[in-house]
């Protein structure tokens, strides 16, 4: 069973509801929740809420470890058989995009990195600049520009790596999965995913009201408390949102409201990005407004 939705659509506090009346435990599908210490910036569940329900893959790694979509698979495989051997259900409940594609269609096995290939990529986006080097996957793989954002260079020089390897676009090679099924078989035997859909006038109206919670609540000092540890972040904890932002007003290069707006905004772009992968990942099931535990039954019968 899978819970998702955009960033502060609500998800969190209707899974405790859910979970509770279905006897089950919840998986965090979260890539930043995994990190100790980054606790109000993510959003994390609280100690009240994981004592009420079990959660797991929730603060398993230090923000200088390094957390992939491959290795959070497997954990979670092990969480779910243990979760299983209690005689109880797991429930999957968070909005990471690639996670969720990866947990209904498994991960396909991509092309090794080409470390030489990629410094020149690296080097050509940073010449060229954001919209021409997006422009560059538009052109011969439609498909993955359209969910990439032009300033996800990561994840665009990969994409374009890929290309340039095999000759095939990242899209085509993401119809595969480790289980050797179909998209359309595993869609049939997966258990059904709701997608939280709210508004977007109140989607947006809550994620402005949480960033301004979340300084509230200690934002700020957290953030300074990790970049007081020797050890650094790694490059998948660094990219946690607003937790940059924090940083550039501790340092005095901005000022906390710039700030505010500056995370808002990027958290209501990136809830329109999430949207996005969701509507285009098959198996999801969109529900408008406020979930009840009785329309997830009915939805999940």
């Amino acid at each position: 069973m899978i819970l998702t939705g955009p960033t502060a659509s609500g998800k969190s506090a209707l899974a405790l509801d859910v979970a509770e009346r279905l006897g089950a435990e919840i998986i965090a599908m979260d890539s930043m929740t995994l990190y100790r210490g980054m606790d109000i910036g993510t959003a994390k569940p609280s100690s009240e809420d994981r004592l009420r329900v079990p959660h797991h893959l929730i603060d398993v790694l230090d923000p200088w470890q390094r957390g992939s979509v491959a290795w959070w698979l497997d954990e979670a495989k092990k969480a779910v058989a243990d979760i299983e051997s209690r005689g109880r259900q797991a429930l999957f409940v968070g909005g990471t995009p690639f996670y969720l594609k990866a947990l209904v269609h498994g991960l396909f096995d991509s092309p090794p990195v080409d470390a030489e290939l990629r410094r020149r990529l690296e080097k050509e986006a940073a010449t060229i600049g954001p919209a021409e080097f997006h422009a560059k996957l538009i052109a011969v793989d439609p498909p993955s520009a359209s969910r990439l954002h032009q300033n996800d260079t990561r994840r665009l020089v990969r994409a374009l790596e890929v290309w340039c390897l095999t000759g095939k676009p990242l899209s085509e090679w993401q119809q595969q999965n480790w289980w050797g099924e179909t998209p359309e078989k595993l869609v049939d035997d997966f258990p059904r995913c709701l997608v939280v859909d709210l508004p977007r006038e109140q989607l947006y109206e809550r994620i402005n009201k949480r960033v301004e919670l979340m300084v509230a609540e200690g934002w700020m000092e957290e953030v300074r408390t990790l970049r007081s540890s020797p050890d650094g972040w790694s490059k998948e904890s660094a990219h946690a949102l607003g937790y940059r932002e924090m940083g550039a007003v501790l340092d005095g290069r901005m000022a906390l409201p710039d700030a505010v707006a500056e995370v808002q905004l990027r958290s209501r772009q990136f809830a329109k990005r999430q949207l996005t992968w969701f509507r285009g990942l098959a198996g999801c099931r969109f529900v408008e407004g406020k979930l009840t535990i009785d329309l997830w039954h009915r939805k999940m019968s």
